[in-house]
């Protein structure tokens, strides 16, 4: 089934492999993406879609050092290479919007993180001068909740601008939009707090106006319910996904990108409630092919992998004829040069291979 095609929005996928948005910083330090960012997607093309690492919708949004952006025209021109180099391979690459929200330190932005609340999220942060503390974030008063939603869909736009098929809202893995989901992270007592009801009115709102924007058929969103990134708590992720995806599914986003991680219950009632595309990633996974393949049968329509991608520009030539796969250099997945990102060799020169 990993080698049939499939059908998203006006995209037509020749396998169901997506490539996971993956943090790399080795973006230019006013957030532009380099050329070798070029080369390493291009690299990948043979993904059925590829999900670029998160791009901050707003100097506020951006948490990590050397992380892209897509909120200046410089911006904007750098992802034009990235995308023209993709589609000339014969690619489909979507950008995902990600506001790190709490998430960040001003020694790699210039600023105090912003949060739904005023509490202090994570541990530490990896900054010019090594390993610190997270700060406490400043609280987004209602009016710049409201204006971050705008931030999104101005975002948004821009990378249609750029030449990217599409858009990946990160409502996971801690960061902004997942902030406002959660218990801990969320304090508020206006309309963007409180009841579930409350909660889920940013995600929804913020999904609304980037599908207003540049169509739902080029819009999805990433969750990961339960997972505790970030330190984030969420004891009534059974009462909260649920609301949240039924308010989704009646925008008709394209797809939903579900990290598998709240549980087999809460992840079938998930499944079951959307409508459209559903991409699963699961982060237990071992063996690349045969979980993709366990998660088709599940009911996923696409399976997203990424360490296998970082280190496997041809990773669907692999799977389909049962090649070796290389190992990923975690050492240097974060910042550095093209050593561990665009170096690792393709099957043609793969010494097992070879």
């Amino acid at each position: 089934m990993l080698f049939t095609p499939h059908t998203l929005g006006s995209l037509r996928l020749p396998n169901r492999l997506v490539m996971a948005p993956m943090t790399r910083s080795r973006a230019y330090v006013a957030g532009i993406p380099s050329p070798l960012t070029a080369l390493y997607y291009a690299q990948r093309a043979s993904a059925g879609l590829i999900v670029t690492e998160g791009v901050q919708p707003s100097a506020v949004g951006q948490g990590y050092m050397n992380t892209p952006g897509l909120h200046t025209d410089e911006q904007v021109a750098g992802w034009r290479e990235v995308t023209d180099a993709v589609h000339a391979a014969g690619g489909r690459i979507v950008a995902q919007i990600m506001h790190a929200g709490g998430v960040g330190h001003p020694d790699n932005t210039g600023h105090l993180p912003v949060a739904p609340s005023a509490v202090r999220l994570g541990e530490q942060i990896f900054t010019p001068a090594g390993l610190q503390d997270t700060p406490v974030a400043v609280e987004l008063s209602t009016a710049e909740v409201e204006a971050t939603v705008g931030d999104f869909a101005a975002a948004a736009r821009r990378a249609v601008d750029a030449g990217f098929d599409g858009v990946e809202l990160h409502g996971a893995n801690g960061y902004l939009i997942h902030q406002f989901l959660s218990q801990n992270a969320n304090l508020r007592d206006d309309r963007y707090g409180g009841s579930v009801e409350g909660r889920i009115r940013f995600a929804v709102e913020t999904a609304k106006a980037v599908a207003d924007e540049i169509g739902p058929s080029r819009v999805g969103i990433r969750l990961s319910p339960r997972n505790g990134a970030q330190g984030l708590v969420e004891e009534d992720a059974h009462e909260v996904y649920p609301a949240l995806v039924s308010e989704l599914a009646g925008l008709d986003l394209v797809y939903l990108h579900l990290l598998a991680t709240g549980g087999a219950e809460l992840d079938a009632r998930i499944r079951d409630l959307w409508p459209n595309t559903l991409i699963v990633n699961d982060p237990t996974a071992t063996d690349p092919a045969a979980s993709a393949e366990e998660r088709l049968r599940w009911g996923a329509h696409l399976v997203a992998l990424g360490k296998s991608f970082l280190a496997n520009p041809d990773l669907p030539v692999r799977l389909r004829v049962g090649a070796p796969l290389n190992e990923a250099d975690l050492s240097t997945a974060f910042g550095g040069d093209h050593r561990g990102y665009t170096d690792y060799p393709t099957l043609a020169l793969h010494p097992a291979v070879a």
